[in-house]
């Protein structure tokens, strides 16, 4: 876990990383800099796969395990009594949306959500089983597809692929006033 904490923090927000990488991404940093703006501190999580030097993720229930682990580690130890918003890239979008519930987060941050797998299956059932506030930033040539909005989902589509690199700007434009919102919610 790597902790960035905001001056006086009115949430937190965990961030996974994806499947193929590290905390280090971009548009992970680029939300950490949004987010501690808005006084939102963050904290940066490597599956444990990854910290043990693995490149393949294991399979969902290990992933989310892990995740719901670590981050009632972190709502007791660094972010007592904090509003709590999770989320990530990739595959971290995936398993913030499956265990949105558990770990009792307020919202849930999608950065590049793989809508369709490898195998061509839909993962839409993922995004429409969370029952919270959900923002998906979705490059507009994602080859992973484009989730649809709803009623509780609002996607962000900026210039670029799957990677969100080509205009980190229109990523941070998004996430800034989706966190304000979340922030009178929960404030």
């Amino acid at each position: 876990m790597h902790l960035h904490a905001a001056q006086d923090p009115r949430a937190a927000l965990v961030l996974g990383h994806g499947a193929g990488g590290g905390i280090g991404a971009p548009d992970l940093m680029t939300v950490t800099r949004v987010a501690l703006e808005v006084d939102v501190s963050v904290a940066l999580v490597e599956q444990p796969y990854r910290v043990a030097g693995r490149r393949s993720a294991p399979r969902a229930p290990i992933l989310d395990a892990a995740w719901i682990s670590i981050v009632e580690q972190l709502t007791a130890d660094a972010f007592p009594g904090l509003p709590l918003i999770t989320g990530g890239r990739s595959s971290g979008a995936r398993v913030a949306c499956r265990t949105a519930a558990a770990t009792g987060a307020a919202g849930v941050l999608c950065l590049a959500f793989p809508l369709v797998a490898p195998s061509g299956t839909s993962r839409q059932e993922e995004l429409d089983d969370v029952d919270l506030s959900v923002l998906v930033v979705q490059g507009s040539s994602d080859r992973f597809g484009m989730p649809a909005p709803s009623e509780r989902r609002s996607v962000v589509v900026v210039r670029g692929d799957h990677g969100l690199k080509s205009d980190l700007a229109g990523v941070a434009e998004a996430v800034a006033p989706w966190l304000m919102v979340q922030l009178a919610r929960v404030g």
